[in-house]
């Protein structure tokens, strides 16, 4: 078989569901122009831009910043990088150092930012105290207010995060099965809010796979074991349904994606006015009460920000 693109017989990829099939560097482009794309027709990306794109140091945050430096090596946005440290034992802080050493060699300035600074515990800790919520909630929420906060004191216009298509589809179903409408109308390749950053997901169209084979084949480093506590979420039981039926129906992802973009402008015209957002009284960060969710989580741990 040959490359699709070049003609080269050195072909390293092919579509399950198309005659598509491309060697290493015609994959590499592929997927560059592919992400370039969802960023140009979406409107994700202003010229001008001040992206703060967070990166673990994982394969999709490791790729994303890779694509995104084309950008600022362009002079089309100004770029930083931001790290969460949750505090987790034997996973962060490997992750953390492939971090480092990606934003030392393309010199992009780095900020790292703990749980243990911002709220006097580590994710650790949070779980060892034997909680009644899942690790998962404290850590999406925390990380949230974190990423709003360090982005509006770097005066960042955008954040940017590493969800792949996988990560998209995965939450649409999540919030379909819980009934949760208003995550299901923030969902999308761009989050516009008056009160929160805009953040933006580049790669929402590439699949899984397909970004590990991209770091592969440029031969850049990443941390491919999931976090220990991905075991306790539910969306690991929703990841391993859709890929159960991937197995038969490999461009279920996609459809999943295109049938909720469809619905989606009926769900923001009947329900998006019923969420609004005030100012937490204890943070000063967007609530939609008085209190903002980490607040109210904080004060359930008994701890208070720093």
């Amino acid at each position: 078989m040959r490359c699709m693109k070049c003609g080269s017989k050195d072909v390293v990829f092919k579509r399950r569901y198309s005659s598509q099939r491309l060697c290493k560097d015609c994959f590499i482009e592929f997927i560059q122009k592919k992400v370039l794309r969802n960023i140009r027709l979406n409107k994700l990306i202003e010229k001008g831009d001040r992206v703060l794109a967070g990166v673990s140091g994982g394969k999709d945050s490791v790729a994303m910043l890779d694509i995104l430096n084309i950008l600022h090596e362009r002079g089309i946005i100004e770029l930083e990088v931001l790290t969460v440290d949750e505090g987790i034992k034997n996973y962060r802080e490997k992750t953390l150092e492939i971090a480092k050493y990606h934003t030392k060699r393309l010199g992009i300035p780095h900020h790292i930012v703990k749980f243990k600074d911002c709220f006097g515990i580590t994710l650790d800790e949070i779980v060892s105290s034997n909680v009644e919520r899942g690790p998962c909630t404290y850590c999406g929420v925390f990380r949230r207010w974190i990423f709003n906060k360090i982005g509006k004191k770097l005066e960042a216009d955008k954040i940017a995060i590493a969800h792949n298509l996988d990560d998209e589809t995965e939450a649409i179903l999540m919030n379909y099965l819980e009934g949760n409408i208003k995550n299901l109308i923030r969902l999308g390749p761009i989050s516009e809010s008056k009160d929160f950053l805009t953040k933006i997901k580049p790669l929402r169209e590439i699949p899984e796979n397909e970004i590990i084979l991209y770091t592969k084949f440029k031969g850049l480093k990443t941390y491919l074991k999931p976090c220990p506590y991905v075991r306790y979420a539910f969306r690991r039981e929703i990841y391993r349904f859709i890929k159960r039926i991937s197995a038969k129906h490999p461009t279920i992802r996609y459809s999943i994606l295109r049938g909720f973009e469809k619905i989606k402008p009926i769900l923001k015209e009947k329900f998006q006015e019923k969420y609004t957002f005030d100012t937490c009284k204890i943070c000063g960060e967007p609530a939609s009460g008085k209190i903002c969710q980490a607040c109210k989580l904080c004060k359930e741990l008994g701890i208070s920000m720093s």
